[in-house]
């Protein structure tokens, strides 16, 4: 019994001493000299910071594009908005020139043989009856 004792009292010198302090790690200290890079942990991370580093570099360029696209846009709207009166004035002007009475004034001052029909179209009835 007395070994156990003795054993015990091992024991309860270890319980009077002072625990050891923890050492903190310096992370900003670690970070600026480099040797972050070489922690067990960082290196195990390494392949989803990769990826994380790559899906920023999608969404910056995502956001690139989008911005290209919408100034384009913008810039189209304003060419359309420069051209609509012209295409108005060339349309009005295209129907006036296809009246028929500019029509046979255009062909009278070319001095071509045409003449326009003074007979109205003929309408044409087919039976619907099979040929024999």
């Amino acid at each position: 019994m007395e070994d156990k004792q003795a054993e015990y009292q091992e024991f309860d010198d270890f319980q009077d001493l002072p625990k050891a302090k923890v050492n903190k790690r310096n992370y900003l200290k670690e970070i600026v000299d480099g040797s972050i890079l070489t922690n067990d942990f960082f290196v195990a991370q390494l392949p989803f910071i990769f990826f994380l580093t790559a899906l920023g570099i999608i969404y910056i360029g995502n956001s690139y594009h989008a911005e290209k696209m919408v100034r384009q846009t913008k810039q189209l709207e304003l060419e359309l908005k420069r051209l609509q009166p012209e295409a108005i004035a060339i349309s009005s002007e295209l129907m006036q020139q296809s009246n028929q009475s500019q029509v046979a004034n255009l062909l009278k001052s070319k001095n071509l043989e045409l003449i326009e029909s003074r007979e109205p179209p003929i309408k044409i009835v087919v039976n619907k009856e099979p040929f024999e």
